[in-house]
């Protein structure tokens, strides 16, 4: 990856809607040039997609929690499949310490949220899980 490949992930990272004719505008390159890297980057796997990312009030809008889960030794591969097929979990990540994962949850209502812990807590291969909602940000960094 060289500078440019570096300039555009910075310029789809500010926007991820940018045109690539404005991009190469404002990399001073061509556009075919921009289409092409682009092409490169999706294909090598650098750019493993497009997302939608919410402005914060309306993200704030919707409870979130962490989930922290102990799981049985062996049942992690099993116990992310069934965790893939819940949409309310935004992340999932292993951990060392105490806890064997942590999962980043957003949901609309309390209710959902309980369901969700349910359906979590229900799982062959889960052992405990503690749940921490989350009250307000005070810092967040992209």
């Amino acid at each position: 990856m060289d500078a440019l490949d570096k300039d555009i992930i910075a310029c789809l990272t500010s926007d991820a809607r940018m045109s690539v004719a404005v991009m190469a505008r404002r990399l001073n390159v061509a556009r075919s040039t921009v289409q092409a890297r682009l092409e490169r980057l999706e294909t090598n796997g650098t750019i493993a997609g497009y997302t939608l990312r919410l402005n914060t009030a309306m993200e704030e809008t919707r409870i979130r929690a962490t989930i922290l889960l102990s799981v049985e030794p062996r049942a992690q591969a099993s116990v992310l499949t069934r965790l893939r097929a819940i949409p309310e979990i935004r992340a999932a990540h292993t951990t060392s310490g105490r806890f064997d994962m942590l999962l980043r949850v957003s949901a609309d209502t309390t209710a959902a949220l309980d369901g969700v812990l349910d359906q979590i807590g229900d799982m062959p291969g889960v052992k405990s899980s503690e749940s921490l909602i989350h009250l307000s940000t005070k810092i967040a960094r992209q």
